[in-house]
């Protein structure tokens, strides 16, 4: 497979990470370096590790968690999206009591948006894909559009206030629905 393929699969699945790190970019918290770096990083490692461990299982582990991977994913993102809304409607109180980009939060955040880069992995399994070079450019890319995205997030944020808490949780839900929607009837 060639570089561009790659890169052009890497950007395909940074597109939920893309999303999901504008969500939270939204949240009216401190967006400091380390904040976004954590959160940034993570979803980066996550996408290129997630790639790296379903081309390990290959086609063996796939079949086993393709009956309910994509529930997984949109009930971390439900879970996710529900705080954010309820946060945005009350405006006395904060999303998280603790930073999102540490704990569990982010690890929940991490898989949901790299569980597509498990199937990916498995995929390249298949085919004759150097599965170093693909997973660092899927983790490279996921990286650099998370930062984006939470760059982008905290302008808007900060432009129209927890309103935008709102819409980055109906983001997150939309996110969930069109995993489920993929799974469920377009597989």
């Amino acid at each position: 497979m060639d570089f561009l393929t790659t890169f052009l699969i890497a950007i395909g699945l940074a597109m939920d990470v893309f999303a999901v790190s504008l969500g939270i970019g939204t949240l009216q918290c401190n967006h400091s370096a380390r904040f976004l770096f954590r959160l940034s990083f993570h979803f980066g490692l996550f996408q290129g590790g997630m790639t790296f461990l379903g081309w390990l299982a290959g086609s063996t582990v796939a079949s086993l968690i393709a009956s309910f991977d994509h529930w997984i994913a949109a009930g971390f993102l439900a879970f996710v999206a529900v705080r954010m809304i309820r946060s945005g409607f009350d405006h006395e109180s904060t999303t998280y009591d603790c930073d999102p980009s540490r704990g569990s939060m982010l690890i929940i955040l991490s898989v949901a948006t790299s569980i597509d880069a498990l199937a990916v992995g498995i995929s390249f399994a298949i085919l004759t894909v150097n599965i170093a070079t693909s997973s660092l450019t899927i983790g490279i890319v996921s990286t650099i559009l998370s930062l984006v995205g939470l760059r982008a997030g905290h302008r808007l944020g900060m432009k129209f206030g927890k309103r935008m808490e709102i819409l980055g949780g109906l983001i997150l839900l939309f996110i969930g629905a069109r995993i489920l929607i993929t799974h469920l009837f377009l597989s």
